[in-house]
């Protein structure tokens, strides 16, 4: 097939197929459109997500080559393992999602700059009173030190940030998350793109069509009612 760039529509929520997305940059689709709950929840089961900095136009990206990290190959260090004994932090889902994605975006504006703009916060906010975006939040001595957040309507959970005020405290929030994931019979994560950082927990790349082959089964699972209810998650390291 053409590759091509689709411009959205702010009535129309159908996406392109993925193989039209473009090599360079690779993996963008489409262009435009709005960032609604109606037109998210389309992206993310069709395996599309959005990714664009502040003055630009919402841009929608499915790469040829996706990040994932599957459960039984999360990766635990010995120094990740004496983190967690030294820390012994208390651990919680969607009791401060504000409070995560707001900690992922000032974290990367003070480094390197960040897509998690104004339009993505309202969107990300709308999405987690609607029950689909999600946190996970790390905390010591009643102070938030880590977390992340990200979209699960299906078996998979697509990772969008993560931060930490102490060291190891992100890759602690992602061993919780993995064990949660494992808990209720969750297939993978998806982590959209590869980099060091997530190499190092072992996460790994797949073909494009290996993703939405396994995407398309992990839209038959059903969420447990009670998965996502705010809640601390009694020894979730064990």
């Amino acid at each position: 097939m053409t590759q091509q760039i689709t411009h959205l529509s702010n009535d129309h929520y159908q996406f392109p197929p993925c193989d039209l997305a473009l090599t360079n940059p690779d993996g963008l689709l489409a262009v435009g459109g709005c960032l609604s709950l109606a037109r998210l929840k389309r992206a993310y089961s069709c395996g599309i997500f959005p990714w664009f900095n502040e003055r630009e136009p919402i841009m929608w990206w499915a790469p040829s080559e996706r990040g994932i990290v599957e459960l039984d190959e999360f990766h635990i260090s010995k120094s990740l393992k004496k983190a967690m004994r030294r820390m012994q932090p208390t651990v919680t889902v969607n009791t401060a999602f504000k409070q995560v994605i707001n900690a992922c975006r000032t974290q990367r504006i003070n480094s390197e700059g960040t897509w998690i703009n104004t339009q993505m916060l309202d969107a990300y906010y709308a999405a987690h009173e609607a029950g689909f975006a999600h946190s996970l939040e790390l905390w010591h001595e009643e102070q938030l030190i880590g977390g992340l957040y990200g979209i699960m309507q299906s078996g998979i959970f697509c990772g969008e940030s993560m931060f930490f005020n102490q060291p190891n405290a992100s890759k602690l929030a992602m061993w919780a998350l993995v064990n949660w994931l494992k808990k209720h019979n969750a297939h993978f994560i998806d982590c959209q793109l590869e980099n060091p950082y997530l190499t190092t927990l072992g996460a790994k790349v797949i073909p494009r069509e290996d993703f939405l082959t396994r995407l398309n089964k992990a839209n038959e699972f059903e969420i447990p009612a009670d998965m996502w209810l705010a809640q601390t998650l009694e020894n979730i390291y064990d």
